[in-house]
């Protein structure tokens, strides 16, 4: 007798999250307990910086290891009487917002181990140590830190086809839908996260580049687009190399900086995007020029 598609998909789900919940108790109970235990002999790193890699790990093994572990595992013995996982999926659902402060930590957290592991030889000896143990299969702890960032995404991949594969009459069929629905927001919830965290990553990195004009330095701005660009000067008929930075509020006309110590570029002018102008020119001797009038002032600039 075959078993039905679905049921196989719940075994698959019941198995990879004990192979997860491990994973979790190698993070937390190994890596985590004996970086701190060495961090408070004050001998490798502040324990501080541990607690910064780590984030929230602790919480997250504890809720799959005590809670959703143990009621999935029931779920399957049951089976046969009872077909059905939906309902426990919607307990896990809400918890898995708890992602997403260890989501949008998981880029720090690695770049702490790597600066760290250059600060304290006995912080890396340690690392270096329990990853040779059996128990890691031969992989970093920055490999094993990326499961959770990866959980909530197999979730919803298993539960899809878990839905798709269920019969029309299963009496998890109304749970199993809801069931996928909460974990698509919990998943939407955690990569608008990601999206804000990069964001404003990105724009900082923009800011640094531009010397830090605390004018400029506002973390709601949008960067949409950046380039070089050539100056016309119609007085000697000649171009020069400019830079501009387009804002969702301004427009950033930039020279770059032949020393580049800190900052890269140098604002010559600011342009409030509201009431711009932007006109094509038909000139024969530069091609692709453009004007572009603001309240400030009017350029004349050449595209490549």
């Amino acid at each position: 007798m075959q078993e039905p598609e679905e049921k196989k998909i719940a075994l698959e789900l019941l198995e990879t999250e004990q192979a997860y919940v491990s994973r979790l108790h190698l993070l937390d109970q190994v890596f985590y307990a004996e970086l701190m235990k060495e961090a408070k002999t004050g001998k490798t790193v502040p324990e501080e910086v541990v607690k910064m890699i780590f984030s929230n790990i602790s919480s997250i093994y504890q809720f799959h290891a005590e809670f959703f572990l143990p009621e999935l595992q029931k779920r399957m013995e049951d089976w046969n009487h009872n077909p059905r996982i939906g309902d426990v999926i919607q307990k896990l659902a809400p918890f898995l917002k708890m992602y997403g402060e260890y989501v949008k930590n998981f880029d720090k957290a690695v770049e702490l181990i790597t600066a760290w592991s250059e600060k304290s030889p006995p912080f890396q000896e340690l690392i270096a140590d329990i990853q040779k143990r059996k128990v890691c299969a031969n992989l970093t702890l920055q490999h094993h830190m990326l499961e959770p960032v990866q959980r909530i995404p197999r979730y919803e991949l298993l539960l899809k086809d878990y839905v798709r594969k269920l019969p029309p009459q299963s009496p998890d069929r109304g749970d199993a839908e809801k069931a996928l629905e909460m974990i698509f927001m919990v998943a939407k919830h955690s990569n608008a996260a990601i999206a804000e965290m990069e964001r404003l990553q990105n724009l900082w990195v923009v800011y640094q580049r531009l010397g830090l004009e605390d004018d400029i330095v506002d973390p709601s701005n949008e960067l949409i687009k950046e380039g070089p660009i050539q100056k016309i000067s119609t007085r000697n008929n000649s171009t020069s190399e400019k830079y501009l930075f387009l804002f969702n509020n301004m427009l950033l006309y930039c020279v770059p900086k032949v020393i580049q110590v800190g900052a890269e570029f140098q604002v010559h002018l600011r342009m409030d995007v509201e009431g711009m102008k932007v006109r094509e020119l038909k000139d024969t001797e530069f091609p692709h020029t453009f004007l572009v009038s603001g309240k400030q002032r009017t350029l004349e600039l050449q595209a490549r």
